[in-house]
């Protein structure tokens, strides 16, 4: 069957995991995945993970199928997150959310949905955007569209370009949005310029779909969730795509959700009942684990507490990462202002090294960048920030 077909490319950031691995270099480093690494370079489990863990291996006595949608209470406690416990959109009932399998999961079964009732629609996303969003929204039907967002010669967001390209996108479409924490570039609109993104989407009725994959990673869970708050202002019909495996850790638990906010309660049972029958289609129910672990720790004022404040040891980590990297390379006379690094947000930079600089640290170092210079600032360490700050140094150098 396969002898004359031509193998599939390798995923680019998971192959130089790949390469990582059978890398022999004792000082090698991975900066290309996104994964949280600790100072010891390891991805904990959250002790209130492990607690919740525990709770529900000494209170389960079932391992039947999940609804659909997931279990309601995940519903439930995944709406507090996103809007606030005390917002119009949960009070009005006006949310429809379903458990999904991660973020890539509620990203294709978002997809998937609005190619049946916008089959003609574009799919705009971001220059740039993680590169899986391309092939999330190709391989559901979508032609893909780009507007302008990151300013290589500001290191900030061209926000100019940005309006005046999504002013032109026409009613129907989709416009993907990071809620903060952009990936790859680490650049974030500020709040005001979420309020004009939000009235622009109202104005020209595109349907806003937002990536939500770093809450708490920014500033605080409820700091992050600006966006999210100016698209429920308008009360409109939007998607968001969240997912656990940043902010609890649940990696490979595949714990994310698919909301969709309606501008009535009537019409989010109606946008309820197609949800589900995509689902059906593709994975009949989620896996149970990973949202049975986050419901019990959001529903417990005890670990709920706990959870807030690994994770601002996360956040706090990342951010002394950002500053140990601009100042060692400024301690190492290194030509330019890098300090646009600790104005970033969430665990990626934009670091503004070149392919032939990637390159030349893979080759030399075994510092492990993907291509286009976005850096994991997890994973650097107080062990390898030096070995890193002096192989890009002298990597630069050398242009």
């Amino acid at each position: 069957m396969w002898q004359n077909i031509e193998a599939a490319p390798v995923d680019s950031i998971f192959g130089l995991t790949d390469a990582f691995k059978k890398d022999q270099n004792p000082k090698k480093v991975n900066l290309g995945v996104g994964v949280y690494k600790d100072d010891t370079s390891n991805t904990p489990v959250l002790n209130c993970v492990k607690a919740a863990e525990k709770i529900l291996l000494e209170k389960e006595n079932s391992k039947s199928y999940l609804p659909i949608s997931g279990d309601p209470v995940y519903a439930e406690n995944v709406q507090k997150l996103l809007f606030g416990e005390s917002s119009e959109v949960i009070s009005s009932g006006r949310a429809a959310t379903a458990q999904a399998p991660g973020g890539t999961g509620a990203l294709r079964v978002g997809g998937d949905l609005l190619k049946k009732f916008y089959p003609g629609a574009k799919v705009w996303i971001s220059s740039p955007t993680w590169a899986n969003h391309k092939g999330v929204f190709i391989t559901a039907g979508f032609e893909l569209a780009e507007y302008e967002y990151y300013n290589d010669e500001t290191k900030d967001v061209d926000f100019a370009s940005m309006t005046a390209r999504l002013k032109t996108i026409p009613a129907g479409d989709i416009v993907l949005l990071h809620a903060c924490c952009h990936n790859p570039s680490g650049v974030d609109l500020n709040n005001e310029q979420w309020e004009k993104i939000a009235d622009i989407s109202k104005e020209k009725g595109w349907i806003a779909f937002l990536d939500f994959a770093y809450q708490g990673f920014g500033e605080s869970v409820d700091a992050d969730r600006y966006s999210v708050e100016q698209f429920a202002a308008t009360g409109g019909d939007f998607f968001i795509a969240s997912s656990f495996s940043k902010n609890f850790g649940l990696y490979n638990e595949r714990t994310g959700a698919l909301t969709i906010v309606s501008p009535t309660a009537e019409q989010s049972a109606v946008a309820m009942s197609h949800l589900k029958s995509t689902i059906r289609v593709i994975y009949s129910n989620p896996p149970a684990h990973g949202g049975l672990v986050a419901a019990t720790i959001l529903s417990d004022p005890e670990l709920y507490a706990q959870w807030l404040e690994e994770l601002g040891i996360m956040r706090d980590r990342i951010k002394a990462m950002r500053s140990a990297l601009v100042d060692g390379l400024m301690k190492r006379g290194v030509e330019g202002d890098f300090s646009y690094i600790t104005r970033q947000r969430g665990m990626f930079s934009f670091s503004g090294l070149s392919s032939e600089v990637v390159d030349w640290l893979r080759e030399h170092k075994s510092i492990y960048v993907v291509g286009g210079g976005r850096i994991n600032l997890a994973g650097l360490t107080s062990e390898n920030i030096d070995y890193v700050c002096d192989g890009i140094a002298e990597a630069l150098s050398k242009q």
